[in-house]
């Protein structure tokens, strides 16, 4: 009998997460084998998408590179052929519509990588964190059979601020400006509103547990979103990231350490 797994390309998919976000590949191997081979074509995507805009110094390319994800989503959207790659075939078999527009609008919020201009607000970078990390576990949700996304894209735009403060450091050396503010006041602004979000998803995280999570491998009446979500963030991305990022349950700040890639 074979499994999901004996798939090369969905080996391929959970290759590329370990190696290029090993702390969500950690979190996925906590949820069921048959969430497992819904979740990794996503999350690869995920990768490839957010090392797009850094591996050339040529805007061009980046926004080639990025253009072909886009119209690889839209290929699934419209339902028919999908071009042939190891992340865009089992990727096609598990993100429907709906999915595909919520990894399509990271795609976009992605473009910003690209460049060196800073954020023209606050409001403005807020939304960069929700459209990239809110929309990437609303996404899985959405491809879980979740029947509404708002818990999952919560947890996703507080783990999406730790992460981007984090990052504050090496983009700053790389010449970008990540923040529009980056005095205590405005730093400790943004981790509060990260810690709400993710207080906000906490206060309503039994509602995924409502729903049956399906997948074209199988349905698990263990509730996988609860799993890749964990108590809390530091089960997610890792206790390091979040004690740096957010601080510590006082909700002191800290300041974000170098070498955290977004």
């Amino acid at each position: 009998m074979t499994g999901p797994f004996d798939d090369p390309d969905l080996v391929a998919c959970a290759g590329l997460v370990e190696r290029g976000d090993p702390e969500r590949f950690a979190a996925v191997m906590a949820a069921p084998v048959a969430a497992r081979a819904v979740l990794f074509p996503i999350l690869a995507m995920h990768v490839e998408v957010t090392r797009a805009p850094w591996v050339t110094q040529e805007t061009m390319i980046a926004e080639m590179r990025l253009q072909w994800w886009a119209d690889a989503l839209d290929e699934i959207i419209a339902g028919g052929p999908v071009r042939r790659h190891e992340v865009t075939t089992p990727l096609a078999r598990v993100a429907t519509p709906a999915g595909a527009r919520l990894l399509q609008r990271i795609v976009a919020a992605r473009r910003w990588d690209i460049y060196r201009d800073p954020h023209p607000d606050g409001a403005a970078q807020d939304t960069y964190v929700d459209e990239t990390g809110g929309n990437l576990m609303a996404a899985c949700a959405v491809a879980l059979g979740a029947p509404d996304d708002t818990v999952a894209r919560r947890f996703g735009f507080a783990a999406g601020m730790a992460a981007y403060l984090q990052a504050a450091a090496p983009l700053r050396a790389a010449g970008r400006t990540p923040l529009v503010d980056d005095n205590d006041a405005a730093i400790r602004a943004m981790a509060t509103r990260g810690l709400d979000a993710l207080d906000a998803a906490r206060r309503n995280r039994a509602s995924l547990r409502k729903a049956e999570i399906r997948s074209p491998f199988g349905t698990s009446g263990v509730k996988s979103m609860v799993a890749m979500a964990g108590s809390g963030p530091v089960d997610f991305l890792g206790p390091g990231a979040w004690v740096s990022a957010l601080g510590s349950s006082s909700r002191s700040y800290s300041s974000p350490s170098a070498g955290v890639q977004l």
